[in-house]
This record gives structure tokens, C-alpha cells and sequence, in this order.
């Protein structure tokens, strides 16, 4: 099973395929044996279209289920390619399948998203019948919303964007809540009037959900909220609060309610069955072979070339001390070789690898060992001396996350962009590397660190990095990490309960 790091509990990542449409995932199990799933939904700016990937959910009791928003390529608010459907039951199956290997029900289940992710935890929760839904910021009118963003628009409604097909997708949420879908949810929706979509994508659909037993509007207004953006960050301890208490099996409202109900020694059997299964390493996909450089082989020229074969694969990703190094491709025979731009440093080097296929899964793991023995060569990282009439730099890589100067929380800080014709996209502030992270075929990267920033003005440049080794000129990403925010202060309008 692989791991990632994005916060840290431990993760597994896997792929459901037992869909239309194949679903990338992430999961974390419970701690102490809670008996509850929270299901997580991405905005656009997620770090690689995971949302709340980057450690705000640590300290949740309950096991948590990332479900990402990319396919073949594009976002499409998890609901449709070229207004099909299956999509959207791809997802569905995705999340019942990780329920019922929990042996849970939908009333043990929550779900959570902001923005794009909002919409998705509205439209599942009231549509499947889940108890508890969290919707932060959601968009209600999803054709609208689309339009601001041609390639997905282009994507979700078959390059037709058709008044008809604008109204088919602005009518999917309104009209579950009009029918009054799951009218036993425990609904918790957050907006403010700071968020420009407001007016439109939220308020006039407020009293649709007067038949509902327990609706919750939290009306965020706050000098310090300035636009759609910063409504969430403004509000994570409150919601992380309440999502606890969700956990518990307390849904805040007058009544009895009780809590707790673990379960430490739970048979995991089923869950178990179902991450190996759908795992996105797979022990039938071999792992690369590796006929050059032989193991322990002493290298004479810093310039190592690597060589062998990855039947059914179509790259390779090269790492060494847990930092990327190359993805190189594969013929379609499986052979390959590769050398890297840049020179390796004297002494040993212990490089791991695994092959990826057409369908983004992964083989388990080989590993190359050698020693440089070369003197001249140059310390790791460091660029190749060559003429620089001879490069051809790719362009500068574009920021789309943050925004200029955009305030963000200590644990919230990350960067995505997209960066044509690279490989990859490095990172640095005040000349320190910080990392870096592959390029998507369609040219989208996100970054984030794993760590918390410390509070004040930060300035990371980011640089794309051709297959060549060449890098671009920098682009800065201007933010400023806020202190420790301060308690939620809403007070919702009236006339939105009974």
C-alpha cells in the first residue's frame, strides 16, 4: 500500500475502478476504534484535487476518506463528463464500497467539503441518504459556476455549453432540496455576505430548507473575511469543532444525544480486504528491473546512466532520500534508460523507483545502489555546467494559488500553478530549497509542504524544470501567514428556522 504525506497520520492511497470511471483515493483509519467515516470533497485549489490534505484533519477521530476530483484531467465538481452521469455513480460506489468494508451505515458517515467540495458534500449527502453533511461555501447553481472556468465547463457538459445544459447542472442540488431528499440530515452549511457569490449562489436557496428537521446556517460576517477564499479559513477551528462533535454522534440541537460507541477491537477484515484490493501498488505489476548500474557498482563519472526494463509500463519515478529525482519514459518494448542533467555527488547513493502504468498505478518498489567515485564531481542539486547558448529555458511556471499577497493559516500555505512543457516544478524561499513536486501531463502541479509556516510574509519561487534539466526563471508566490485565528464569531439572519 502506498503512503503519502500529507499530514501526519498515516495514509493509504488506492483506486476504485469498479466504476465507469476510475476514482483516485486517500485513507486514514480511525483512531482508538471510533466508528465513523468522514468523506472529504476538493475545491479547486486543493493540492493535487485532495481537499483538507494538509493536516487539518489529524487530530479527527474518525476515518477519514479523500476522494479526488481529476479525471482524465479535468474537475468536474464529481458529478459528469460530457453530461454523463456515470461519473457521478463512480464516486457513489467509491464510497459505499469504503462504508460498507468499515461495516458502517450512512447515518456513521459525514459529508465535507468547501466550495466545489461543498456543492459535492450537499449533492451526496442529500441525494444518498448520508446523516451528516457539512457544506462550507457551497455553490448551488453549478452551471453558472462552471462558466468561469471554460476547460471544465468544456469538460462537464461535452464542449456544448448549451443554455440547456447550464440549467440541467443548476437545477441538480435546488431540486434535491426542493423534493426535501434526506430530510433527517444534520445539515451544517456556512456562508458570509464578504463571499462575492453569495447573493447568487446562496441566499435565495436558504428557505427551501425550512422542512428540514435540523438546519444549521452559520452566517460568517467578519471585517476580516474579504472574498470566497478566506470564508473557510476564517472559520477552520469552529468547523473542526463541530466536525469532532459530529464524530461523537452529537449533532448540536435540543434533544438527547449520546456519544461515543468505539469499537478498539473491531474486525478491520473488510476494509482491510477492500485497500489492498483496490491499492494503488499493485504486487501483479512487476517492479522495474534494473541492469545498469549494477548493485553496489563503483562509477568512475558522475554521470550516471541508468538503464533496464518495466514491462506494461509507461514511465518510471526516481527517488532518493524520499526527494523526487526524474520520471523518465518507457518504450512501448519496456525497456528504458535514463541519465540524469545532473551530476551526482561522490560517495553512495541508494536510488528507488517504480513504474507507473496507463492508469496510474503503481508497481512495487526496486532500487538501485552504486558509489561515485569521481573527484570533479559536482554536490547534488547542483546544475550542469553547460554553455548557456545552448539551453533553452522553459517558460516561468504560472501561480493560481495563493493570490497575491492573499492571507492564509500556518497549516494552509501551498502553492499550485501550471507550468507547460516541465517536468517538474522546484521550490525555494530565501534561497533554502523547500522540495518539489512532478508536473501533470496537462501541465497542473500543487505543492504542499507538510509543515506549518511560521506567521509573517512569505515569498517561495517556484521554478519549472524541462526534461533537459534546464530551469526556468522564478516566479514568486507572495502570501501572509496569519497568527492563531481568532474564535468564530457568527450570527446567523432571521427568518431562515422555524
Amino acid at each position: 500500500m502506498s503512503k503519502t504525506a500529507t499530514s501526519s497520520r498515516p495514509v493509504l492511497t488506492g483506486i476504485d475502478t469498479s466504476g465507469a470511471y476510475p476514482v483516485h483515493y486517500r485513507f486514514s483509519h480511525a483512531k482508538s476504534g471510533n466508528r465513523h467515516l468522514v468523506v472529504v470533497f476538493a475545491n479547486f485549489s486543493a493540492p493535487d484535487d485532495y481537499g483538507w490534505s494538509n493536516g487539518v484533519f489529524d487530530n479527527v477521530r474518525a476515518n477519514i476518506l479523500w476522494v479526488r476530483d481529476m479525471f482524465d484531467g479535468k474537475n468536474s465538481y464529481y458529478l459528469c463528463k460530457d453530461m454523463d452521469f456515470e461519473l457521478e455513480r463512480s464516486v457513489i460506489t467509491l464510497i459505499s464500497n469504503v462504508m460498507h468494508s468499515l461495516g458502517l451505515t450512512p447515518d456513521q458517515c459525514t459529508m465535507w467539503g468547501g466550495s466545489k467540495g461543498g456543492s459535492a458534500a450537499l449533492h451526496f449527502g442529500l441525494k444518498y441518504g448520508f446523516r451528516n453533511i457539512v457544506a462550507i461555501v457551497p455553490m448551488f447553481r453549478i452551471g453558472i459556476s462552471v462558466q468561469k472556468r471554460p476547460a471544465i465547463a468544456d469538460f462537464m457538459m461535452g464542449g456544448q455549453v448549451t443554455d440547456d445544459r447550464i440549467e440541467i447542472l443548476d437545477r441538480v442540488i435546488p431540486d434535491l432540496v426542493r423534493a426535501e431528499a434526506n430530510p433527517r440530515a444534520n445539515l451544517y452549511l456556512l456562508s458570509s455576505p464578504q463571499d462575492e457569490n453569495y447573493g447568487v449562489q446562496v441566499e435565495p436557496f436558504l428557505p427551501l430548507f425550512r422542512g428540514y428537521e435540523n438546519f444549521n446556517f452559520v452566517y460568517s460576517d467578519s471585517p476580516f473575511i474579504t472574498d470566497h477564499t478566506t470564508v473557510t479559513r476564517r472559520n477552520v477551528p469552529a468547523l473542526m469543532g463541530l466536525l469532532n462533535l459530529l464524530v461523537d454522534g452529537i449533532a448540536p440541537r435540543i434533544g438527547f444525544v449520546t456519544n461515543g460507541h468505539e469499537q478498539p477491537d473491531v474486525d478491520r477484515s473488510g476494509i482491510d480486504s477492500y485497500l489492498k484490493s483496490t491499492s494503488q501498488v499493485r504486487e501483479s505489476f512487476s517492479a522495474p528491473v534494473v541492469v545498469s548500474p549494477s548493485a553496489g557498482e563503483r562509477v568512475a563519472d558522475a554521470k550516471v546512466r541508468f538503464a533496464g526494463t518495466a514491462r506494461g509500463a509507461v514511465r518510471l519515478s526516481f527517488w532518493e532520500k524520499g526527494k523526487y529525482v526524474g520520471s523518465p519514459p518507457v518504450s512501448p518494448d519496456g525497456s528504458w534508460s535514463w541519465t540524469r542533467d545532473r551530476a551526482w555527488s561522490k560517495g553512495e547513493h541508494t536510488v528507488r523507483m517504480f513504474a507507473v502504468d496507463a492508469d496510474g498505478f503503481h508497481s512495487p518498489r526496486a532500487e538501485a545502489t552504486f558509489t561515485v567515485t569521481a573527484h570533479d564531481s559536482l554536490p547534488f542539486g547542483t546544475e550542469e555546467r553547460i554553455p548557456p547558448q545552448e539551453r533553452r529555458a522553459p517558460a516561468p511556471p504560472t501561480i493560481s494559488y495563493p493570490a497575491p499577497g492573499q492571507h492564509v493559516t500556518a497549516s494552509e500555505a501551498g502553492v499550485a500553478g501550471y507550468a507547460e512543457h516541465a517536468l517538474h516544478v522546484t521550490f525555494a524561499e530565501g534561497g533554502v530549497s523547500l522540495g518539489s513536486v512532478p508536473v501533470s501531463a496537462d501541465g497542473s502541479w500543487s505543492w504542499s509542504p507538510g509543515w506549518s509556516w511560521l506567521p509573517g510574509p512569505h515569498t517561495v519561487d517556484c521554478y519549472a524544470v524541462d526534461a533537459e534539466g534546464v530551469a526556468s526563471r522564478g516566479s514568486g508566490a507572495s502570501f501572509q501567514v496569519a497568527g492563531a485565528a481568532e474564535p468564530l464569531q457568527a450570527q446567523a439572519p432571521t427568518g431562515y428556522f422555524r
